[in-house]
């Protein structure tokens, strides 16, 4: 126990010095945008990830790490978490201990505990929700229910996604006699209503706004496409293998398969929890596509059932799968840093994510402007975290963007009429006058050309912060 706690450490901190060495993500720059000003939703998504990066720059300051800091945190906290489900769930330490590593070795978790997107919690309060099922499981005290309540709530506070989970944890209790025994009591009805509690803030908050992140949520369904239906299939299974990790993914598909087999209200929660995701997930692919980090949620579940191999299994392919894994995601962490393979800007998903940022900013900031703005929300929240208090950033919601009419901000009202800079790399963007362009560039290479287009100032807009 003492090594795989050494181990842990070890790893969190080198993650922690990667969060401190990249630069922010637009995702992620467009999350502090958030934590700037909390409220209970936001266009896109619940404010739990805001909350984070708001706690973690108050910790250490408006940099990568301070946004970034629970990130890893939060992935040390969710393995002791996901060992202990393993324990009570199995009556087996060692079981846990074998999911903990899987799912860190896992390169989709080893991005994920550094990037900070809404991702990043709720993947921990799904795993403390699996935990506290765990805790009731082993323990049969029914207390234990109000702690599921909660931690789901906060997954829900974190992702709509979350709605997965928590309709998973019905199912199970539905489909088994003991279950259904449960829901006669108050003890389930108390979870949910303590769920219910902890996210009703944005429940209040977007019945202010018409329910406006629900539908943007819900409304992702395209038509359906033969043969954009197997493209997107095609995609979602060959990068989840890799974001698995080929030997981790065939692990946790034969341990989910073995679940189907085998009886105890341990193996159906976790088929449950495995295999409803994946259904619906399934069920998007073929009218549009699953982004990656999607499916992720299934993972603790999965790598659960992937610990409960027989230990012959395991003896020959855990060593191996741990190896592959860890060096696939220290592949991907050299990339980032160092772009030691020989990918093309353009085509490197780090480099699209990551490269050449602060020189993009200043190269922006060369052209002096009342105010700079752009057509995306990411270049906008970069050059807010990336400038000055002296350079105004502005967001408007009646030309381009209508996400920045759900934020409390400043009013960018009083430039209404005042000729300002919009940057765009997007060609259907009206620029009657042209005023230069910038390229961000990752050492020689071009990563990505925008334009600097002369803009005048919309009535309808905010004021963006800077650190």
């Amino acid at each position: 126990m003492k090594f795989w706690l050494a181990a842990l450490a070890a790893l969190t901190l080198v993650r922690l010095v990667l969060a401190d060495a990249m630069p922010l993500a637009p995702d992620e720059a467009y999350y502090w945008v958030w934590s700037r000003h909390l409220q209970a939703g936001y266009y896109d998504h619940p404010p739990m990830v805001a909350l984070w990066i708001r706690a973690g720059t108050f910790l250490v300051g408006q940099t990568p790490l301070g946004v970034r800091l629970l990130g890893p945190i939060s992935g040390a906290l969710g393995s002791v978490l996901l060992w202990s489900a393993g324990r009570d769930l199995f009556a087996d330490s060692r079981a846990g201990l074998v999911a903990a590593a899987l799912v860190n070795a896992t390169v989709i978790v080893g991005v994920g505990a550094i990037v900070m997107t809404p991702d990043t919690p709720l993947f921990f309060f799904w795993t403390t929700t699996i935990a506290a099922l765990g805790r009731l499981v082993a323990t049969r005290d029914p207390r234990w229910w109000l702690a599921v309540g909660t931690a789901a709530g906060a997954a829900l506070l974190s992702k709509y996604t979350a709605v997965l989970l928590i309709t998973g944890v019905g199912l199970w209790l539905l489909t088994r006699r003991d279950g259904r025994i449960a829901l006669r009591t108050p003890w389930p009805w108390a979870a949910l209503a303590f769920a219910l509690l902890v996210f009703s803030p944005n429940l209040v908050w977007n019945a202010g706004y018409g329910f406006v992140s629900y539908f943007k949520q819900g409304g992702r369904v395209a038509q359906f496409d033969a043969a954009r239906a197997w493209q997107f299939l095609g995609e979602l299974v060959v990068g989840q293998i890799g974001l698995a990790t080929p030997i981790i993914c065939a692990l946790a598909v034969f341990g989910i398969w073995r679940l189907g087999r085998r009886k105890g209200e341990a193996a159906r929660l976790l088929l449950w929890l495995s295999v409803l995701p994946a259904a619906v997930f399934l069920e998007h692919v073929v009218s549009d596509r699953v982004q990656s980090n999607w499916p992720a949620v299934i993972y603790p579940a999965a790598c659960l059932a992937a610990a409960a191999l027989p230990a012959t299994v395991l003896r020959i392919w855990l060593k191996l799968a741990l190896a592959c894994g860890l060096a696939l995601t220290g592949l991907v962490y050299a990339q980032a840093l160092w772009a030691l393979m020989p990918i093309p800007a353009r085509q490197d998903p780090a480099a699209l994510q990551l490269g050449g940022w602060d020189r993009f900013a200043a190269a922006v900031t060369a052209h002096p402007a009342a105010f700079y703005t752009s057509d995306e929300y990411g270049p906008a929240a970069e050059l807010a975290f990336l400038l000055p208090p002296t350079d105004v950033i502005a967001g408007f919601s009646g030309g381009f963007d209508r996400r920045w009419g759900y934020f409390g901000l400043p009013s960018a009202a009083p430039f209404a009429g005042t000729a300002g800079i919009l940057v765009t790399r997007r060609s259907d963007t009206p620029c009657p006058v042209l005023l230069g362009t910038v390229s961000r560039t990752r050492g020689e290479s071009v990563i990505a050309t925008y334009r600097l287009c002369r803009f005048v100032a919309p009535a309808r807009g905010v004021i963006l912060p800077h650190p």
